[in-house]
């Protein structure tokens, strides 16, 4: 795909940056899926976030840099407006993305495509339906998933797959990483099982042995997942991982990605300048910033700035639930002062 290279304004507060931020909108908590570990699952929610908030929106996403959009649930699809969403923000020139579990993808991406979606990323934990369907819960979501995957890169939108790893399932990535690149899939990642206990592997080395090959394969040939392994790239990272069930967080001494993330939760109002906070937040940690002042939208306010301020310099050395892309990402920034095109 071809991506536009023009700059946007850096936002008040972002020391400079000409990087596009992306702007996640969690449209709506109401799913159709019973995934074992989601506090979503099979919510009937009735919030939407309206075309009215998005039309108020988007001259504030423009202000603040962004150039990327991407709408999470809940499950977007659900959304009766979305594709109408999908289009205005891409007639804003924003580039669109959608977090999906996959399910009512293959009836809905034609006009997803012609509304100008630019990636879909869908959700598939298991290297076929006989596993993935049972960590869902959810019968039928793993060829739908697929399905949906194939007539996005023959339309021409960018196909990514996010697969949750665990003790559970770490033995089918290799294959599902075949399934994925014989499907033509151009992302992946792995991210660690984050529940509120800790999850233990009876054998670390085990899950190094099969997963190691997968990070390791040549991208010419095989799919590669993005940023860090699910459990560590060095010996310290994973001692954290395996002993403690912290995942690979950003290296100190900042975190980059709160510089170029802003993530709304519109049914309470708040913005995060990460896409991991609003789901790993905890009673000493900042709430992130109110997303309305005096009711009006205002993204990138004194409290917002506050917010991604604490978790630049803190982040990591407190986030316990940092997702791999969000660590590689913020790694990338820090060693080459830059990333490629949809790499968060």
């Amino acid at each position: 795909m071809t991506e536009r290279t023009a700059s946007r304004p850096s936002g008040p507060g972002r020391r400079g940056s000409t990087r596009e931020r992306y702007l996640f909108i969690r449209l709506l908590e109401a799913c159709n899926a019973d995934c074992f570990m989601c506090d979503f699952a099979l919510s009937r929610d009735t919030f939407r976030f309206s075309l009215e908030d998005f039309d108020e929106l988007l001259p504030r996403a423009v202000e603040a840099g962004v150039g990327y959009i991407r709408f999470t649930g809940g499950e977007p699809l659900m959304h009766t407006d979305v594709a109408e969403l999908v289009r205005r923000g891409t007639d804003a020139g924003m580039k669109m993305s959608i977090i999906t579990n996959g399910m009512m993808l293959p009836r809905q991406i034609e006009r997803l495509a012609d509304a100008g979606l630019a990636q879909i990323i869908v959700s598939l934990d298991g290297g076929s339906a006989a596993t993935h369907d049972v960590y869902r819960r959810s019968p039928g979501m793993f060829d739908n998933g697929l399905r949906g995957l194939r007539a996005a890169a023959r339309l021409g939108v960018l196909p990514r797959v996010n697969s949750v790893v665990g003790p559970h399932n770490y033995t089918e990535m290799p294959q599902l990483q075949r399934v994925l690149t014989e499907a033509g899939v151009r992302q992946w990642e792995l991210s660690a099982l984050k529940l509120e206990r800790a999850i233990s592997y009876p054998d670390p080395d085990h899950v190094r042995a099969l997963c190691d090959p997968v990070y390791d394969a040549d991208p010419e040939h095989m799919l590669v997942p993005l940023g860090k392994r699910f459990y560590g790239d060095t010996p310290e990272e994973q001692e954290l991982y395996f002993s403690d069930s912290v995942t690979p967080r950003a290296s100190a001494p900042l975190c980059h990605v709160v510089d170029d993330v802003i993530y709304l939760d519109g049914k309470y109002g708040r913005a995060y300048a990460c896409s991991c906070l609003p789901h790993r937040e905890g009673d000493d940690e900042p709430g992130g910033a109110p997303l309305r002042e005096d009711g009006v939208i205002r993204l990138d306010t004194p409290a917002f700035r506050t917010h991604a301020d604490f978790f630049r310099t803190e982040g990591p050395r407190v986030c316990n639930g940092c997702s791999t892309t969000a660590a590689g990402y913020s790694d990338d920034i820090a060693r080459l002062g830059g990333v490629r095109p949809w790499q968060y």
